[in-house]
Formats: structure tokens, sequence, C-alpha cells
């Protein structure tokens, strides 16, 4: 009895199956129960995986938002730099 347990091990899936299992169980078409048995995983965890999906997906358009920026945002410094170096070329001008 020992070894039989020593030699089951836990599954490990990857993030795409999860993803997977969850947006099934989002879209609502089958129960978990039915999912469960599909999918080869416990109802809780797909149960798990569909609440951990509904978390965090504001999170994935957040990034997106906080990551885009204007085309004014990135050009404002370079033509701050732009201007402080012909300053600094007028000014080695006079002095030579």
């Amino acid at each position: 009895m020992e070894e039989e347990l020593k030699k089951a091990k836990r599954k490990k899936h990857g993030d795409e199956f999860k993803a997977r299992v969850a947006l099934d169980a989002i879209h609502g078409v089958k129960t978990l129960g039915e999912l469960s048995t599909t999918h080869g995983v416990h109802p809780t965890v797909v149960g798990q995986w569909k609440r951990q999906l509904m978390r965090g997906a504001p999170s994935v358009f957040a990034h997106a938002v906080a990551g885009s920026r204007t085309e004014e945002e990135m050009t404002a410094p370079l033509y701050e730099e732009i201007g402080r170096l012909k300053m600094e070329v007028d000014w080695l001008k006079k002095k030579l």
C-alpha cells in the first residue's frame, strides 16, 4: 500500500491548459463536473482556476494601457535634449 502512495505523483498542468479549462468554465457550456471529467481535473480545481482567471482578468488590460504612451509623451524628452544641446553648442561658439 505504501508503495502505491509513493508512486502516485501530483499532476502539474501548464498555464495554457489552466487558461483553456478556466475559459471553458466561464463560458458555462458545461458544468464544472463535466469539465472535470473531460479534462481529468477535480471540479474544485476547475472552480479555483475559474476564480483566479476572473480576478486576474482586469490586470491584463491594465498593463496594456499603462505600458502604452502617447507620441507626445515619448518625443517631449527628446525635444528637451535637442534644445539643451543647441544651447550648449551656441555657448561654445561664443567662447571660441
